[in-house]
């Protein structure tokens, strides 16, 4: 089994590939904004002008399968494919030695849906949380700024079971408010594509080299280019074939390097 793998997929199918089991998570899951979805960007109108009219995204959803998303299926996914915690060891207090080095997964979602993934995570297991904001230095609401303040931040979930993830943090104190790095280098593949150099943080502070990562909705590969770039092995699931083919040729020639 190679080290960095996308399968032309749906995550469900995930006993067929026998992938192993994940020390982290990450998955960009779809927001179903339906045909609102790209709102007051200035992708709506021609080259981002309300006086050159509507252009062809107006109207329009980003994906024709985010309607079959099944939020309650991925979970069970991830629940499955989260590597287990050992045991927490009872003191003579009666009271878990709560120590770390668990497993985790890391979910980026719209702010309205962060209550109903709390719940889900209950029902599966994953009853600890760790609240992420990733702050943007623009926005992409600009057509409203005019009329009212306008978002620039993207939310997020840590999601773990008893004891606390595996935590990297060199002696230094990380805030769970990160810094959206534009990233320039990569291809734009997705419309939703989340940054590499982001990514590449999140992977090496809650992971090790030669652990395993996985991505359930791997949409451009950058999550599997983010692990493959910093020594993890890394396998997602995309069931659009557009953006699989160029997740596959964004993965193709990091692998040798890999380790």
């Amino acid at each position: 089994m190679k080290s960095v793998e996308i399968y032309n997929d749906h995550f469900q199918n995930f006993k067929t590939y026998g992938i192993p089991k994940a020390q982290l998570i990450i998955a960009d899951v779809p927001y179903n904004l339906g045909t609102n979805a790209y709102a007051s960007n200035p992708a709506w109108y021609v080259a981002g002008d309300n006086k050159n009219g509507e252009s062809a995204l107006a109207g329009k959803q980003f994906f024709d399968t985010d309607k079959d998303f099944r939020p309650a299926e991925f979970m069970h996914f991830c629940s499955q494919m989260l590597r287990k915690d050992k045991p927490v060891k009872e003191t003579s207090g009666g009271e878990g030695k709560r120590k770390g080095n668990g497993s985790c997964m890391i979910l980026f979602c719209p702010f309205e849906q962060i209550h109903y993934y709390l719940e889900l995570g209950q029902r599966y297991g994953l009853k600890k949380y760790i609240p992420l904001v990733f702050r943007k230095n623009f926005s992409a609401q600009v057509l409203k700024a005019n009329m009212k303040v306008v978002g620039n931040c993207e939310y997020g979930l840590i999601l773990y079971r008893d004891r606390l993830p595996k935590f990297n943090n060199d002696g230094r104190m990380i805030f769970n408010c990160f810094d959206w790095v534009r990233d320039t280098d990569t291809p734009k593949i997705h419309p939703t594509q989340k940054p590499v150099p982001l990514l590449e943080r999140l992977i090496e502070i809650f992971s090790d080299k030669g652990d395993v990562v996985i991505d359930p909705c791997a949409g451009s590969g950058t999550t599997l280019l983010a692990a493959a770039n910093v020594g993890r092995k890394a396998y997602g699931f995309e069931i659009k074939k557009d953006f699989y083919q160029g997740a596959k040729m964004l993965i193709k020639n990091v692998q040798p390097n890999l380790f």
